[in-house]
């Protein structure tokens, strides 16, 4: 049952990327660039997903003791900020601002086969490779 729920979100998600145009590179890149042709839509897009989780996460989360398909809330505990989450959002940042893709729309477009995509996919899995090499050596 787990599966299935997950699989129907993530298709609901990949739906809502597809349907705001977040799958697009040059729609973000246009959001982005705030001293060109600036393009606000995607403003929109985000304060109408984030307040969808905000009222899900104060009404439903805050609400009842477990979720329905666990035993028990999976939240994070780690409120540090440090040099490796610094360094991950500088990166994130600027691939996500020199190209307009960042993962979510990534796997989104995998089926286009587009290859921006496509080496995008692939340098991103190399860098998660990476990162847990780098963080078993340290």
């Amino acid at each position: 049952m787990k599966a299935l729920v997950g699989l129907l979100c993530g298709v609901l998600f990949g739906i809502g990327l597809t349907v705001s145009q977040m799958v697009d590179p040059n729609k973000v890149l246009n959001f982005l660039n705030m001293f060109g042709q600036w393009d606000p839509s995607l403003a929109l897009v985000m304060v109408g997903g984030i307040s969808v989780f905000c009222v899900g996460f104060h009404f439903i989360s805050k609400k009842s003791s477990r979720p329905v398909l666990e035993q028990q809330y999976d939240l994070p505990d780690n409120n540090i900020i440090d040099k490796p989450l610094i360094v991950g959002a500088v990166l994130f940042g600027l691939g996500w601002g020199l190209t307009g893709i960042c993962p979510g729309p990534a796997l989104a477009n995998i089926s286009g086969g587009e290859p921006k995509i496509l080496v995008f996919i692939v340098m991103m899995l190399t860098g998660m490779q990476l990162s847990t090499w780098f963080n078993k050596a340290r």
